[in-house]
């Protein structure tokens, strides 16, 4: 409830900032033409990518769900991964509806206001994500290379300071994107060659000059997505030199398993993001219809993959899950 409190007073104080600029007033709404090239075909699309949200919604509430109820849950590993499903529902939920009514209904129009607040939430907390998942490769690195010191580094004062810095990152680098975008003009070319509100998608529409807004997003990306893949990669490298060095064959086999999976979702989340991003400054030659189906998929496959991931390879959420639907 804290949750939805907090994105619903987040939404009202956006829609405010916006609303106060009296240019606004002028602005034209938006038309998402969905997947481009597939117009004719795009309402079959729609069915998996509904399927994802789904999963999606269902999965992250059962994570929140167990480990609120469980109180021999709330360990770091744990209280990490409750974030990443409330980031996860907040991202599926940004995209998802929209995307669907687009390509379902042929709700193609958007209000300029509504496409500033869509992309504030879906790179907010993509930055958000990354930064948890930086979290948890650091737990993984304590509880495997520092296993009797895990509970007093990462005790729940830590955590929760940890999760605000998470969040406190992805709003103040990510405010400046809308702010931005008002000062842009733009002419007639209001037709959005994408599912959802993507801030590259939106910029390329000005006719007026752009190169603030291109340069601080080229510096955010770099910033969040660099440093962030850079940390995990040190964390996983010394948890690949610690592993190597233990001596029973099951509990080296037991912690490859574990980081296994946590590579896995850092790989789905962090390709298709990459992806997309390099696409928009250099693919040109990428067919269109590929890079959006992609962009739509990289806030959606996570989102559905990671209670799949963590609730299949985690023992304990596992059990839990199985018990509250009596489950034997």
């Amino acid at each position: 409830m804290e949750l939805v409190y907090f994105l619903s007073s987040l939404a009202k104080l956006l829609m405010m900032a916006f609303s106060n600029s009296s240019c606004r007033l002028s602005q034209p709404s938006f038309f998402l033409v969905g997947i481009p090239g597939l117009e004719e075909s795009q309402h079959w699309l729609a069915l998996p990518l509904g399927v994802l949200y789904f999963l999606a919604l269902v999965g992250n509430v059962i994570i929140l769900f167990t480990v609120w109820t469980d109180s021999s849950l709330h360990q770091p590993m744990y209280l990490f991964l409750t974030m990443l499903a409330a980031i996860d529902l907040v991202l599926a939920s940004s995209t998802a509806p929209k995307a669907l009514a687009v390509l379902l209904v042929h709700a193609h129009e958007i209000g300029y206001i509504v496409c500033l607040i869509q992309m504030f939430f879906i790179h907010a907390f993509s930055s958000m994500e990354s930064g948890v998942l930086v979290a948890m490769a650091l737990d993984r690195y304590v509880a495997i290379c520092h296993p009797l010191h895990h509970s007093t580094i990462l005790h729940p004062g830590v955590i929760g300071h940890i999760g605000m810095a998470v969040l406190v990152r992805g709003l103040l680098l990510l405010i400046p994107f809308p702010i931005l975008l008002q000062n842009l003009s733009f002419c007639q070319a209001t037709v959005i060659h994408h599912t959802y509100c993507e801030h590259m998608a939106v910029v390329k529409l000005a006719c007026s000059q752009t190169t603030v807004n291109q340069a601080y997003g080229l510096a955010v990306a770099l910033l969040v997505v660099g440093l962030d893949v850079l940390a995990i990669s040190i964390s996983y490298t010394l948890i690949l030199q610690a592993v190597l060095k233990v001596p029973g064959g099951e509990a080296r086999l037991k912690a490859f398993s574990t980081c296994g999976s946590h590579v896995c979702v850092i790989l789905v989340f962090y390709i298709p993001g990459i992806f997309s991003f390099l696409t928009h400054r250099f693919g040109h030659h990428v067919p269109h219809h590929i890079h959006v189906l992609l962009a739509t998929l990289y806030l959606l496959v996570p989102p559905a993959v990671n209670p799949l991931v963590y609730g299949v390879k985690t023992r304990q959420i596992r059990q839990r899950v199985l018990k509250v639907f009596y489950i034997k």
